[in-house]
């Protein structure tokens, strides 16, 4: 059977990450897929990459800010109004595919419309909220939201009256996606909300995790880490970051911070914080403990070496799907302290492989680094733990069985 998936990037963010971790694990396990994408990094055969034939990237681009003009908004996630068509649809419906598998179609990879003509059999991996919103690709999640209850004038927020972009694309959504498409949805909390959703409350919904090669990600021994690091060997280090960096309120940089603040001046003290996304303090306030500043790591290598060197990865998102970063100092046998929200509670296990503090309780998150960091005893067993996790939760084969499975289910309906 021939997939072909569908990306805007093979390894530019962490959608394109999990993306491309996905099809190299069904390579893996003798399924004929390819990528289709637009921007390249890696130098994969099997991805394909580049704008589809007579495209007219520059008119589409000009087009696409003409109709964003006059569109203001109090939230500062990425929106994408998926317009105008790009010409991958039709590419992609002349191909000799016998499944599609979108991921994350940003930056005009393919309009609403054109998703709504594919003539292929579709599974859409969601990374995000955007499939089931209107042109945001987080939103809150409330019993309020629109994604719920529909994108109605009356329920347009007061920034966005002057020009409803998100409405606009909400209904173009509606109106062209007739046939319900195989959703498949990372994390618990994802595939809820896409149930709940108004536009996906009707349509097929699987939960599948994301993969990891756990040949690649696997801990390392920790003084060899810390040595290639520049890290004292006997130090409590604890690593916080994020691909882009921690400036992003959704990440909660702003919450770590505030955590280890608390821990600054009591028994629990780490010695020295690690950070990598960032290459300096970037805006933030007076960081409460000597930091190791790695910058943006651009090699998996070296952020096998940052979870193998840290004693606990602190990920204190405030809205996530399932991050990529979890499953990785999972798979490094590294316990993850976070929040409970979003996908977290489908990685991390309380006291287990390491702990979930009450959203956004930094108190509770501050506890929780310090009762990983307290016991050279216990932090062995919740890095036993963690690495268990990974390899029955998230190891190629298991998630690849998954999506083999499916991929026959929709040829077969």
């Amino acid at each position: 059977m021939r997939i072909v998936r569908v990306n805007q990037s093979d390894l530019n963010g962490g959608a394109a990450r999990a993306a491309y971790r996905i099809h190299r694990s069904l390579v893996g396990a003798g399924v004929d897929s390819e990528m289709r994408v637009i921007g390249k990094i890696g130098d994969d055969a099997r991805v394909r990459a580049g704008p589809p034939a007579g495209a007219g990237r520059r008119v589409r681009s000009l087009l696409a800010r003409v109709r964003r003009r006059g569109f203001r908004t109090s939230n500062p996630i990425i929106h994408s109004p998926a317009w105008p068509a790009s010409g991958l649809g039709r590419e992609l419906n002349a191909s000799d595919a016998e499944v599609l598998n979108l991921h994350w179609l940003g930056f005009g990879t393919l309009s609403v419309e054109e998703v709504g003509r594919l003539t292929k059999p579709v599974v859409w991996t969601l990374h995000d909220m955007w499939a089931f919103c209107g042109a945001e690709h987080y939103v809150d999640d409330t019993p309020e939201s629109r994604f719920r209850r529909g994108y109605l004038k009356e329920n347009c927020p007061p920034d966005e009256r002057a020009k409803d972009l998100n409405r606009w694309t909400w209904q173009r959504k509606r109106r062209h996606w007739g046939r319900p498409m195989q959703i498949v949805c990372p994390s618990r909390w994802l595939a809820g909300c896409a149930r709940d959703s108004a536009l996906f409350r009707d349509w097929p919904i699987q939960v599948i995790p994301y993969p990891i090669d756990l040949g690649l990600w696997r801990p390392l021994p920790k003084a060899t880490a810390r040595a290639v690091l520049g890290l004292d060997p006997a130090a409590r280090v604890v690593l916080l970051g994020a691909p882009g960096g921690l400036k992003d309120p959704r990440k909660g940089g702003d919450l770590a911070l505030d955590a280890l603040a608390r821990l600054a001046d009591g028994p629990q003290r780490p010695d020295q914080l690690l950070v990598f996304g960032q290459s300096q303090a970037a805006g933030h306030a007076e960081l409460p403990l000597p930091t190791h500043f790695l910058g943006r790591l651009q090699d998996d290598l070296s952020l096998v070496l940052a979870y193998s060197a840290a004693d606990v990865f602190v990920l204190p998102s405030r809205q996530d799907n399932l991050p990529n970063t979890a499953i990785e100092s999972l798979a490094c046998g590294t316990p993850v302290v976070a929040f409970n929200t979003g996908g977290l509670p489908d990685m991390v296990d309380h006291r287990r492989n390491g702990w979930l503090a009450p959203p956004f309780d930094t108190q509770a998150l501050a506890e929780g680094i310090g009762w990983v960091l307290q016991d050279d005893r216990r932090r062995a067993g919740l890095g036993a733990a963690a690495r268990e996790t990974a390899e029955t939760r998230f190891s190629e084969p298991v998630v690849a069985k998954q999506y083999a499975e499916l991929y026959e289910r929709v040829v077969r309906r």
